[in-house]
């Protein structure tokens, strides 16, 4: 597969995921879509650590943008070095995109095992934390929290589309890793088909 054409397809494909990611940690900003609990007294360490939207979002837009521009024209605009320096440069994008992605899935993970920060019997707290996460496995629990409201399944569906999304973009950066440096000894195909049918013409 030319890797020109598939750093483009991975790279389109980590942006939608990063906005994903974006859009998910700033809901998990407003629990219940209600913007009265968002302050440090009512909502968990793992929301405010942005997991999503510095690791899974902004650390994850860079190898996104920079393996798209390299499914580009080439550095001079016809791709006369087959775009060896723009698949270098995704190269290192590549990989420091993992280590976002892997911020974001810790953050996330530590979410859902600790369980949100809510108010039961008058007392806020990690009221789960000792459950290891066996809370998840039992919704009756998930209705002592009074406050915020719906906080549970709230925090449980935006921590795990963070975890689906992390897993997903380390996985794609991974390939984007070994394609572009594939790119950089080997250049980009793209050149060379369009030689070939320019032959056959």
């Amino acid at each position: 597969m030319c890797t020109g054409k598939c750093a483009r397809c991975v790279g389109l494909s980590l942006i939608t995921l990063c906005l994903v990611c974006i859009v998910a940690n700033a809901l998990l900003l407003v629990p219940n879509g209600e913007t009265s609990w968002t302050n440090t007294n009512h909502l968990s360490l793992q929301v405010w650590l942005m997991g999503g939207f510095i690791g899974g979002g902004l650390m994850v837009l860079c190898p996104g943008i920079a393996a798209v521009r390299a499914g580009g024209k080439g550095c001079c605009g016809a791709g006369c070095c087959g775009n060896r320096c723009r698949m270098l440069r995704s190269v290192f994008s590549s990989a420091f995109g993992v280590l976002g992605a892997i911020y974001c899935l810790s953050v996330s993970g530590a979410g859902l095992r600790n369980g949100p920060r809510c108010l039961i019997n008058g007392e806020w707290g990690y009221h789960f934390e000792d459950t290891a996460g066996a809370y998840l496995l039992n919704r009756t629990l998930w209705d002592r929290c009074e406050a915020p409201p719906r906080v549970v399944p709230w925090n449980v569906t935006l921590f795990s589309l963070l975890v689906a999304a992390s897993c997903l973009e380390i996985v794609l950066c991974g390939i984007q890793l070994v394609n572009a440096t594939i790119g950089v000894f080997c250049g980009d195909c793209r050149k060379k088909q369009v030689k070939w049918l320019a032959v056959e013409l």
